[in-house]
């Protein structure tokens, strides 16, 4: 399987789109967010606008991965960003990961955006598992996921120590089966 194609997959809410040299400024303005930094990188990490630059130019070049512009639907604005990468060819599984910035918080269109890239995944891709690792101090990301049609694997108890403190991440699935399952009853 190859992530050459990049496809715009739309919404109620959202589009997501390839990302192109243009989206840098909206993304380095995203990756600037404090809750975005915290959920997303090492506290380590330091990023420039150039380094932003020349990631999101080169999204669409990428066969080993599918990183996807998040975009509200009715204001056209970048919001965040979804990604399937790590793919496994024997479990045909993949890893997910999305960040939405601070404009696109609350409205839905995080969870729209995960059941997007899951639901291009397990239909067009052939995936059999897409998995998950969250922050377990992150529940806006965990109630997306779990509304998305992720099921709690496990917990690696404080597993990371983030400002003094430990902090659990929350091992998150979602199979074909159980994808198909809930598309065919949300079906009318």
């Amino acid at each position: 399987m190859s992530f050459a194609v990049k496809p715009t997959l739309t919404g109620e809410r959202t589009v997501l789109r390839p990302f192109t040299a243009d989206d840098a400024a909206g993304m380095w303005e995203i990756l600037q967010d404090p809750e975005v930094v915290r959920f997303t990188f090492d506290p380590s990490t330091e990023l420039t606008p150039g380094q932003v630059r020349s990631w999101y130019a080169s999204r669409s070049a990428q066969a080993d991965r599918l990183d996807l512009a998040v975009t509200d639907r009715a204001t056209g604005e970048l919001v965040g960003e979804v990604v399937l990468n790590t793919y496994d060819p024997d479990a045909r599984s993949c890893v997910f990961r999305t960040l939405i910035g601070p404009r696109g918080r609350g409205r839905g269109l995080g969870t729209e955006a995960t059941r997007l890239i899951v639901g291009y995944g397990f239909e067009h891709l052939g995936l059999h598992r897409v998995e998950l690792e969250a922050h377990g101090d992150n529940p806006r990301a965990l109630r997306a996921y779990e509304k998305a049609g992720f099921v709690v694997e496990g917990v690696r108890r404080e597993s990371r120590c983030r400002d003094g403190v430990w902090v659990d991440e929350v091992i998150m699935a979602l199979l074909d089966r159980e994808w198909a399952a809930l598309t065919s009853s949300t079906v009318r």
